[in-house]
C-alpha cells in the first residue's frame, strides 16, 4: 500500500488527475473510482496503455510498478487533495446554497481575477468527487481558490469542508431544494448550515446576506463576518435596479458605483452583492469590481437571455426548485412586457411535498399577466387544466407543439429541473 505522502511525491511529478479513461491526458494519474454502475479498477491497465503515468486502484490486479494500491481510491483522492491544499496554503473560499451558488461562484471569480490569480470550480464539479478534483487542479501560480459545494443530504457539506478546509464561507440562501434528501426545509437549514459550523471551527470569516432572516438565524451571531444587502446596517449596501430585462445594481456603501449586469432577474441582486462584498473585503478596487461583474456573461442555462429573431428567451433551465421557480416567475411577470410564454418543467427531489409545491407554482403561473402557459412532466399534469396551461408529458412533445404555435414576436421563459430537459425547447427555433 502506498502512503499519501508517497502518492503526493508522484502527484508533484504528474499533477494532472483523471477519473475517466475517455478523457485521459498523457502522463496523468488515473484514479480508478467505483460507482453503482462502474468499476474503474477494470480500466487501470487500459489507462496505462493509453498514456496514464500511474493508475491508483483498490482491488489488487496485474503486477506493475505503475499500478498503485490504496485501501480506498475515493478516500485516497480526497486525502491527497487536502494534503495538496495544505501544502499550497492559499486562501480558500467555499460557496454553497439552495439557489445561485454557481452564479455567485462565477461572479466572485470574475471579480477576484481582476487582481488575483484565482482558480474556481469548473462547471458543476461541486460534490465529493468534484471538490477534490478542484483542489488538485490548484498550483503555485494561483493566489486564491473559490470552491463551490453542493449537497442533497445532511453531512455532505460537512464532509466537503473537511476536504477543502475553507478559510472563508458563504451561503447564498436556504430554500426548498432537495427536500426529499434533506428531510424538509429544516433539514436543508441544518445541512447548508454545516458550512457556517465549519468556518466557526476554523475561526474563519463568513460573508452574510444580512437581508436574509433565515441565514441570520442559522448564523447565530457569529463573528467575524462581512455583511451585504440592501439594509442600512450592511457593510456592503446596494439596491437592485431593473433596466428593461437586465439587472443593474447601485452600490451606495462603502463606495458608490452602478453595475450594469448581463443577468436577468432581481433575484440575482444577492449574488451580485456577494461578489461585491468579497471583492471589496479582499481589496479589489471598486472600478475593477464593476468591470469584473459587467463583463460576466451567464451561461449553462442560468439567467441567460437568448435572441432568436424577434423572440427573446429567458433560459433558466439548468435546475429548479420551488424557491427559484417563484423568483423566476415573479421576475418574468414584472420585468418583461408584451406577448409572453411560460414553459415550466417539473421540479424533482421534493418528496412528499411535491404535489403541494407544484400546485402552488401552477397557481402563481395562472395569475401572471398576458402569459400563455406550457407545463411539462407528470407532476404538473393534474394542475394544467385549472391553470389554463398546455400540458405535455415531456420536453420533446412540448418542443414539437411550440415549433408550430410560436408567435412571430414574444418573450419565452424556460424553467425546470435538470431532469426535465427543458433545453429541448430551443430546438423549436
Amino acid at each position: 500500500m502506498i502512503t499519501i505522502e508517497e502518492l503526493y511525491s508522484i502527484f508533484l511529478q504528474h499533477p494532472v488527475v483523471c477519473t475517466d479513461t475517455r478523457k485521459l491526458s498523457f502522463g496523468s494519474l488515473f484514479f480508478a473510482l467505483k460507482g453503482d454502475n462502474f468499476n474503474g479498477n477494470k480500466f487501470a491497465v487500459q489507462a496505462l496503455q493509453e498514456g496514464a503515468a500511474y493508475a491508483i486502484i483498490d482491488e489488487p490486479q496485474t503486477a506493475d510498478e505503475r499500478i498503485l494500491l490504496v485501501p480506498d481510491v475515493l478516500k485516497a483522492m480526497q486525502d491527497l487533495s487536502t494534503f495538496h491544499r495544505r501544502k499550497l496554503g492559499l486562501p480558500v473560499l467555499a460557496i454553497t446554497g439552495s439557489n445561485g451558488k454557481t452564479t455567485t461562484k462565477e461572479l466572485t471569480a470574475a471579480v477576484l481575477n481582476r487582481k488575483y490569480a484565482t482558480y474556481f470550480t469548473a462547471g458543476n464539479l461541486n460534490n465529493h468527487i468534484g471538490v477534490p478534483l478542484t483542489l488538485l487542479a490548484l498550483n503555485k501560480s494561483h493566489e486564491l481558490a473559490v470552491v463551490e459545494m453542493g449537497a442533497n443530504h445532511q453531512r455532505e457539506i460537512a464532509a466537503l469542508c473537511e476536504i477543502a478546509e475553507p478559510d472563508f464561507g458563504l451561503i447564498t440562501n436556504i430554500g426548498k431544494a432537495h427536500l426529499e434528501g434533506f428531510g424538509g426545509v429544516e433539514g436543508v437549514k441544518k445541512g447548508k448550515g454545516e458550512l457556517y459550523a465549519c468556518i466557526r471551527e476554523r475561526n474563519g470569516l463568513i460573508f452574510i446576506h444580512q437581508d436574509d432572516e433565515v441565514l441570520m438565524e442559522v448564523l447565530k451571531a457569529y463573528s467575524p463576518t462581512v455583511s451585504y444587502g440592501s439594509s442600512s446596517a450592511c457593510e456592503y449596501q446596494g439596491r437592485a435596479l431593473m433596466k428593461g430585462e437586465f439587472l443593474s445594481v447601485e452600490i451606495t456603501v462603502p463606495f458608490q458605483v452602478t453595475i450594469d449586469t448581463q443577468l436577468t432577474g432581481d433575484y440575482n441582486f444577492a449574488n451580485v452583492m456577494a461578489a461585491v462584498a468579497i471583492g471589496g473585503h479582499l481589496n479589489v478596487p471598486a472600478a475593477e469590481i464593476k468591470a469584473g461583474i459587467e463583463n460576466y456573461a451567464p451561461g449553462n442555462q442560468r439567467s441567460q437571455v437568448i435572441r432568436k429573431g424577434n423572440v427573446s428567451i429567458v433560459m433558466d433551465a439548468y435546475n429548479a426548485n420551488p424557491s427559484s421557480m417563484m423568483a423566476a416567475l415573479h421576475n418574468f411577470d414584472t420585468a418583461f412586457s408584451g406577448s409572453k410564454i411560460v414553459a415550466l418543467g417539473e421540479m424533482r427531489e421534493l418528496g412528499e411535498e411535491g404535489p403541494e409545491e407544484h400546485a402552488r407554482i401552477a397557481e402563481i403561473a395562472k395569475n401572471m399577466q398576458d402569459a400563455a402557459l406550457i407545463f411539462v412532466g407528470p407532476c404538473f399534469e393534474k394542475y394544467a387544466e385549472t391553470a389554463g396551461a398546455h400540458y405535455f408529458p415531456d420536453s420533446t412533445a412540448a418542443m414539437t407543439w411550440l415549433k408550430s404555435h410560436l408567435p412571430q414576436e414574444c418573450t419565452l421563459l424556460i424553467k425546470g429541473s435538470r431532469g426535465s430537459k427543458m433545453e429541448k425547447l430551443l430546438e423549436a427555433f
